[in-house]
């Protein structure tokens, strides 16, 4: 237990630390965006730190580490791509947040910058039971988490590509994605994001404590239904697509990929 609580102390000191520095980039930059970057990537220290100075069994400590930094450095590199590509603009989301927390927005955004950090760590917890598990083998849970997680990264993988490529195309500038996974749900990046959180718990499952992180994939499926997901998101594809996004609304599953619904017969007047 005391094992624990000093990767979970040494985890938290260096997150918090973390997002200072990327807070004060985002004041010097004039983007908070990038905080999306750094909460990606900081999975990827904690995960490193768990397996540098965890106890259990190093095949299991550098796999649950691997899982964790090839998914965690995959999603920090594409959102890169998006925040400080060739014309950095910062998301409409923190573009709203910085008007409705006019004149204070920058100390604002240092507390929700290190309230990110905090779930890195809350959220980081599947990594340090796994890695202080010292059993010498794989359980099945553990083989189950590590199928599960190859399908989430590839659907998350396949699901950011169409709709960057969607964008690079000047014709469907100001336009909705509907191509692809995004035929069948308005958010599969979201989707696949949440199966991975589901990878993460079945690995830890199999370690001592390891189900006590339930509660990972579901406060990740509340941030994304309730808080910063689906609904930040969609509320600024209306604004800036108006009466398209909502037919979207109306004919496309809003999490799970699933069967288009036909789209209501318009009246003529």
């Amino acid at each position: 237990m005391s094992d624990a609580w000093a990767l979970l102390a040494a985890g938290a000191a260096l997150t918090i630390v973390t997002m200072a520095v990327v807070w004060a980039i985002a004041v010097r930059i004039a983007n908070a965006g990038i905080v999306d970057v750094a909460w990606s990537c900081n999975f990827s220290l904690l995960a490193v730190v768990y397996a540098a100075l965890g106890s259990g069994w190093l095949p299991r400590r550098l796999l649950m580490a691997g899982m964790v930094a090839l998914w965690s450095l995959r999603l920090g590199s594409y959102l890169y791509q998006r925040v400080m590509g060739d014309h950095p603009v910062e998301d409409g989301r923190y573009q709203q947040l910085r008007k409705d927390w006019a004149p204070r927005a920058n100390a604002r955004f240092f507390w929700f910058f290190e309230l990110q950090g905090a779930l890195n760590v809350i959220l980081s917890l599947p990594a340090l039971v796994a890695c202080l598990n010292p059993e010498p083998a794989l359980d099945v849970l553990e083989i189950g988490g590590a199928l599960v997680w190859a399908v989430a990264l590839a659907g998350e993988s396949v699901a950011d590509h169409q709709l960057k490529i969607f964008r690079a195309l000047p014709a469907n500038r100001g336009r909705t994605c509907q191509v692809g996974l995004w035929r069948y749900s308005r958010h599969p990046n979201y989707f696949f994001e949440w199966l991975i959180w589901v990878a993460f718990f079945l690995f830890a499952a199999a370690s001592p404590g390891g189900w006590l992180t339930f509660y990972c994939p579901l406060l990740m499926l509340y941030f994304l239904f309730r808080v910063t997901g689906i609904p930040a998101t969609e509320a600024q594809a209306l604004r800036s697509r108006g009466e398209e996004y909502r037919e979207y609304q109306r004919t496309t599953s809003a999490f799970v990929p699933w069967f288009r619904k036909a789209a209501p017969a318009r009246m003529d007047p």
